[in-house]
């Protein structure tokens, strides 16, 4: 099996809803998307995938859809005010953790058409998530 990997680094910010740590308060990350995509044999360029194709479609719907935005839980109160002031988000149904930026990346890339086989969200340069199928 060959893997090739690609990492795309951007910002953004969120808070966690139901939870006592300091994570409860609007912060930001420097986050990074480290995409592992597998294939059993290589196609006519010697290849898993191009690199780039990764960063064309992947790093482009980051850009456009999470990098320097508020990720949210879409039941967060702050929704409407950030709303109303303009700020750009990204909504989701769960809360914004690691792991769920995580599969929401995962899932992104391979309706894409690319064979995945796992993403991982660094949000910090020690903590990291991961989601893979299973």
């Amino acid at each position: 099996m060959y893997l090739v990997t690609r990492e795309i680094d951007f910002c953004y910010g969120h808070r966690l809803l139901n939870y006592e740590g300091k994570c409860r308060h609007l912060h930001g990350h420097n986050g990074k998307a480290i995409i592992t995509v597998e294939a059993d044999k290589l196609d006519e360029r010697g290849m898993v995938l191009d690199f780039s194709d990764i960063k064309q479609v992947v790093s482009t719907w980051i850009d456009d859809n999470l990098d320097h935005r508020m990720i949210l839980c879409k039941d967060d109160p702050a929704v409407s005010i950030l709303q109303e002031m303009g700020e750009p988000l990204y909504l989701l149904d769960v809360n914004p953790t690691a792991e769920n930026i995580a599969r929401v990346i995962y899932e992104k890339t391979k309706s894409a058409g690319f064979p995945i086989v796992e993403a991982r969200l660094w949000e910090t340069p020690k903590c990291f998530a991961t989601y893979r199928e299973s």
